[in-house]
């Protein structure tokens, strides 16, 4: 809450092709995650060590199937939610963007504290055409990161907001 009402959600969302990163991103943690309790599981099968408690040791595939049944749908339904909460928005001489499923972030950055704005891309972001865009102020606080923007749309946010940052910079001295 403000004091002028409730905060606005941000007018843009990112790119939907952003759920489909993040559900690659998701895949790629969940076989490492099903793969590291397959192994431990094999490993602890059959075995008489004290420290493996008797029930892990007899049924060994509980251990995937409960990896599985905990962390399955989770990743498949975090990209989804993930993306109808990020939404960022450039209004007048402020980026404003929110982010965050779990603990909720909004950011103002004012385009006149801005010092660089960068743009990047992963592999899954270079293979669906995103990028991300980073945004730093000389304070940590105030710096901003945008995920799952079209390239394209990064660009040429990436270069207003250089443009228009230097013009603030210029009319301030």
């Amino acid at each position: 809450m403000t004091s002028m009402g409730a905060l606005r959600d941000p007018a843009n969302r990112v790119s939907p092709k952003a759920i489909r990163m993040w559900l690659l991103e998701s895949l790629v943690a969940f076989v490492f995650f099903l793969g590291g309790s397959l192994l431990v599981s094999r490993w602890v099968d059959g075995s008489d060590w004290s420290w493996v408690p008797r029930w892990l040791a007899e049924d060994a595939w509980l251990l995937p199937a409960g990896v599985v049944a905990v962390t399955l749908p989770f990743l498949v339904a975090e990209p989804f939610v993930r993306y109808f909460v990020h939404r960022w928005e450039l209004s007048g001489d402020v980026v404003y963007a929110r982010s965050g499923f779990l603990t909720r972030e909004w950011v103002f950055v004012p385009v006149s504290r801005i010092q660089t704005v960068d743009k990047g891309q992963g592999w899954f972001e270079r293979m669906l055409g995103l990028a991300t865009l980073d945004i730093r102020t000389a304070s940590h606080a105030g710096s901003s990161t945008i995920k799952g923007l079209d390239y394209r749309v990064a660009a040429e946010l990436a270069e207003r907001l250089a443009r228009r940052a230097e013009e603030l910079r210029d009319d301030a001295t």
